[in-house]
């Protein structure tokens, strides 16, 4: 019997495709995306590049009336709020975290960190290559929150990893931000609530910081 198509799949693969090629930095904000284009690159019709499109509205993409579909641009102040409001969150998800993580959890971070400073050796920038492998990712998820999990990686993450990426690329700031990183961790393994949240905290403000300096 033919296996039928899975529209679903291919939906979710045209959509994460999409959200990588903004994030990585092959469009710049502010610049027109066609769905024609991608379609044509991804060997794909127009329509899973729509509705991809249409998700992202508000998140990586904004709609400009008689231009069209635009990778969101964001000025100075727009940044440092979503600072202001990813320090909070993230404040919160490690403190929660550095309740709730198991031995197993803690191992797997470790190996994930040793790939990240591998990945920094040989590239110089610091960039998660997916959601599974993204610190920020597995402390929102080892939160336990649902509500912090929701926001933070459905909405707030996908306005920010743009200026990650770039951020990351500034010189000797992808090594700050792993030492940042495995303090983190150290809270985490030391099971130190306010430890965790004071050391996310202060990776934040650096990152913040770090972001603006580049606008």
């Amino acid at each position: 019997m033919v296996e039928p198509i899975r529209l679903n799949s291919l939906a979710s693969e045209v959509f994460d495709r999409v959200v990588d090629a903004i994030t990585s930095g092959e469009f710049e904000p502010g610049e027109k995306l066609s769905e024609s284009n991608l379609a044509r690159e991804l060997g794909i019709s127009r329509g899973p590049i729509r509705e991809a499109l249409q998700r992202l509205e508000g998140k990586l993409v904004q709609r400009v009336p008689r231009v069209g579909v635009r990778v969101i641009e964001f000025g100075a102040d727009e940044l440092r709020q979503l600072f202001y409001l990813r320090e909070a969150m993230e404040g919160m998800a490690a403190r929660l975290a550095a309740e709730n993580v198991s031995d197993d959890w803690l191992a797997e971070v470790e190996g994930m960190l040793g790939r990240h400073g591998q990945s920094i050796r040989d590239s110089h920038s610091y960039r998660q290559k997916s959601t599974d492998e993204d610190f920020h990712f597995a402390i929102a998820r080892a939160s336990g929150c649902a509500n912090i999990e929701r926001l933070l990686l459905s909405e707030v993450y996908y306005q920010l990893r743009i200026h990650r990426l770039k951020s990351s690329t500034r010189p000797g700031r992808a090594e700050e931000a792993l030492a940042e990183h495995r303090a983190i961790f150290d809270r985490l393994r030391a099971r130190d609530p306010d430890g965790a949240e004071a050391a996310m905290r202060a990776h934040i403000r650096s990152a913040r910081e770090s972001t603006l300096s580049l606008l």
